[in-house]
């Protein structure tokens, strides 16, 4: 069994039922959604539109109350105000000031966590860097593209260093680069201690990211597991070797033939379209090639680290006492402890 500890969400029964006018049941929007994501896990939660993802996310959030089940987020209950500093969150549509600049706009979120003003340029700078926009930082971010946003976006949602990060569609409206440093980051924030809850309708990216994946339809989850176990087809074999002369294949046709084995196909394998796409433009920009748009981002922002004292280091001791307590475990640790033993 998994200690509390090391889970920071857990949903048992979690049903969402949306009334009318007159408090008659109109749309059972989630119903007995059983979840569990452990700390430091990027966690991908799929299903078409109106399967109730964006109703479950916002029950983790606090913006909806579920109608019957429990909730668990950080250990407390999601509506606790002390859980909100700890949670970062990235909505499918960027509802952004248009008139800031991304300096403005981080800068306005900092103040809503209370950051004090050193510790909060120092992180905007690193973010900026980060996500590849210091060199567009004073500009109206309604003048930006829908990828750029997303890039302002990303980065006021882990402006409070949290430990906990939903991101629906992160990706949506990126070109094929920045989607793919985009991709690299949320690995990276996996890999550094932070909880990623991973929302898109980009299969691809949840293969590449995703420790454990959960497919929900009609409200329901009806397949959870990790990508491997899901994904194996338990009916074929693939062997891969450097690429053979006609002869030995068919030596190989004749040995399978000789087994039983029929049927066999021998292709050469290809690289996927996102590949090809990268090398082209990583060759581009080597030759001098630029562009107006985004830039390249940075390393991950220091403050961001996984281990208590870089985080203390980093914000000039913010919230310390915060990071003693263990993001809020101890206040209802019988919440967590029911969930997790029913």
């Amino acid at each position: 069994m998994i200690a509390a500890e090391e889970i920071d969400v857990k949903c048992v029964g979690l049903t969402k039922t949306f009334r009318d006018f007159w408090m008659r049941p109109r749309v059972k929007a989630v119903e007995g959604l059983d979840l569990e994501i452990r700390r430091g896990e990027v966690f991908g939660l799929l299903g078409p539109n109106g399967s109730g993802k964006s109703t479950t996310i916002k029950m983790l959030l606090g913006l909806l109350s579920p109608t019957h089940g429990r909730i668990a987020v950080l250990g407390r209950r999601p509506r606790d105000v002390a859980t909100k500093k700890h949670v970062g969150y990235l909505p499918e549509e960027s509802y952004l000031y248009r008139f800031l600049s991304a300096r403005e706009t981080l800068d306005y979120y900092g103040r809503l966590f209370r950051i004090p003003a050193t510790t909060r340029r120092h992180r905007i700078d690193m973010l900026l860097d980060m996500v590849g926009l210091e060199a567009v930082e004073h500009r109206p971010v309604g003048e930006f593209s829908k990828g750029m946003q997303r890039r302002v976006g990303l980065a006021q949602s882990l402006i409070n260093d949290p430990q906990l990060l939903i991101l629906d569609e992160p990706t949506s409206g990126m070109d094929p680069v920045g989607a793919r440093q985009i991709k690299d980051l949320i690995a990276d924030l996996g890999r550094r201690g932070k909880t990623v809850l991973l929302c898109t309708h980009q299969l691809s990216d949840v293969e590449d990211l995703c420790d454990r994946v959960a497919i929900m339809f009609g409200g329901r989850v009806h397949a959870q597991g990790t990508c491997d176990e899901l994904l194996a087809r338990e009916d074929q074999t693939t062997i891969r070797t450097e690429s053979l002369p006609a002869g030995v294949v068919e030596e190989i046709r004749g040995v399978l033939a000789r087994h039983g084995v029929g049927h066999v196909d021998v292709e050469r394998p290809r690289r996927r379209m996102e590949t090809l796409f990268l090398e082209i433009v990583e060759r581009a920009r080597a030759a001098g090639a630029e562009t107006s748009g985004a830039r390249s981002g940075g390393r991950v922002a220091d403050f961001l680290r996984a281990d208590e004292a870089a985080a203390v280091e980093s914000s000039g001791g913010l919230q310390a006492a915060a990071v003693d307590s263990g993001v809020g475990r101890a206040v209802d640790s019988g919440l967590i402890d029911s969930l997790v033993n029913r």
